[in-house]
């Protein structure tokens, strides 16, 4: 089993142990669908694949685990560092790009590094695909990673 797997393992069990239904769907919905974009914008940028994918699977771990969405970001990066230690399979400057990244992407108007931009992007572009009649709130950020992709949208709502 490759380290991703691994990863896979524990959000899974935690997605699992949540108790309602529609809760867990959306946690496999979500966790997944970022992801799976993580990994498409990391070919596409050049970034390491597998981190990316696992910044996207582990980036609102908090939320799933402890059904606490304050504070997230930082508390999801202090949970996913646990994780990735326990797990023994990580470099200390693996987990610490993890760990960053996860901790930056609440905040989608500051820039950082290529990391954490790369989540903040997955992460918009995922509540984007989840349901294209709601308004989105990053709406430059989307348009930029629309671009990136080589994506023309006919028609985006945007919040005001």
């Amino acid at each position: 089993m490759n380290r991703l797997e691994f990863v896979r393992s524990e959000i899974d069990a935690i997605l699992l142990s949540q108790e309602n239904v529609d809760e867990r769907g959306k946690g496999y919905v979500h966790l997944y669908g970022v992801a799976q974009n993580c990994t498409l914008l990391a070919l596409k940028r050049g970034l390491d694949v597998e981190l990316c994918t696992i910044i996207g699977l582990l980036h609102d771990i908090y939320t799933y685990k402890f059904k606490y969405i304050k504070e997230h970001a930082s508390l999801g990066a202090t949970e996913a560092g646990n994780l990735l230690r326990k797990l023994d399979l990580f470099t200390d400057d693996e987990i610490k790009i993890m760990k960053t990244a996860i901790s930056n992407h609440s905040d989608k108007k500051k820039k950082q590094d290529k990391y954490s931009e790369l989540l903040k992007d997955a992460d918009v572009l995922q509540n984007s695909l989840y349901n294209a009649d709601i308004n989105i709130k990053h709406k430059k950020r989307l348009k930029k990673t629309y671009k990136d992709l080589g994506i023309k949208p006919k028609k985006i709502k945007f919040e005001k």
